[in-house]
């Protein structure tokens, strides 16, 4: 099994992250968010004030209140870029995880010994108690324990160390991992468990429901931001009854 290392900006993901930015935009997940939700109902506000001013009814120029609308709008799509990014990769390498274990074909013995009839069965077909035979170049169709022979196999794929481990049977190194490849020699490997609860299943479902937390620096960040935001807004909120209040206590204005 081979996993190709995603590319920092891999088109198909930038695609839909795209798409994504915009999806984004819905109220109730911008809510989650009260900075980002504080700016994409700047930007509205803002939009409208442009609209306003385009028609001749604004009190300030149209190209002015444009380019603030323009770089709010900016702003809030690409926060939803970079999280639609995130998420993308993720979803990304779970589908090559998926496809991956789909394309596998398993060579499946007809009885539990080296040199039985063989019969090709997809990997998602073989079930708990099967008995395969796994030569040099093949990959491991499913998690399972070596019965019998002794081969190199690499792991690369699942645990990262690039090199070969030797699993033979009997012992504490017969345990063999679907997805893992043979590098030489052969296994007769009986199959422990059933289609979705193997290692990688684990695997794909950890990728997929895999929630980032946030470190210190980024919740104190968020606290301030917040602070900061409704302190602009009590601000801006109070200058309209101050300019009133003035004009009417001292008659100009």
């Amino acid at each position: 099994m081979t996993i190709q290392e995603q590319q920092l900006f891999e088109p198909q993901i930038v695609r839909r992250a795209l798409v994504d930015a915009f999806r984004k935009l819905n109220l109730r997940h911008q809510v989650r968010n009260p900075v980002m939700f504080v700016v994409l109902v700047g930007s509205v506000l803002t939009s409208a004030l442009a609209l306003q001013a385009t028609i001749g009814q604004g009190e300030a120029p149209a190209g002015f209140i444009w380019a603030i609308a323009l770089w709010l709008w900016f702003t809030v799509l690409f926060a939803n870029f970079a999280e639609a990014m995130a998420e993308g990769r993720g979803k990304a390498q779970a589908d090559a995880l998926r496809n991956t274990r789909r394309d596998v074909q398993a060579k499946k013995l007809r009885e539990p010994r080296f040199g039985a009839a063989v019969e090709a069965v997809a990997a998602n077909a073989l079930r708990k108690g099967d008995v395969v035979l796994v030569e040099a170049g093949d990959v491991i169709p499913g998690d399972g324990e070596a019965i019998e022979g002794v081969a190199s196999v690499d792991e690369s794929a699942i645990t990262g160390e690039s090199a070969p481990v030797i699993r033979e049977s009997g012992g504490d190194r017969s345990a063999v991992t679907g997805g893992t490849r043979v590098l030489s020699d052969w296994l007769v490997v009986r199959i422990g468990v059933n289609p979705g609860e193997s290692f990688l299943d684990r695997m794909i479902g950890l990728v997929e429901g895999a929630k980032r937390q946030k470190t210190p620096n980024e919740i104190a960040l968020n606290i301030l931001l917040a602070a900061l935001t409704i302190i602009f807004l009590l601000a801006t909120v109070t200058l309209l009854p101050f300019s009133l209040f003035a004009v009417a206590a001292t008659g100009q204005g």
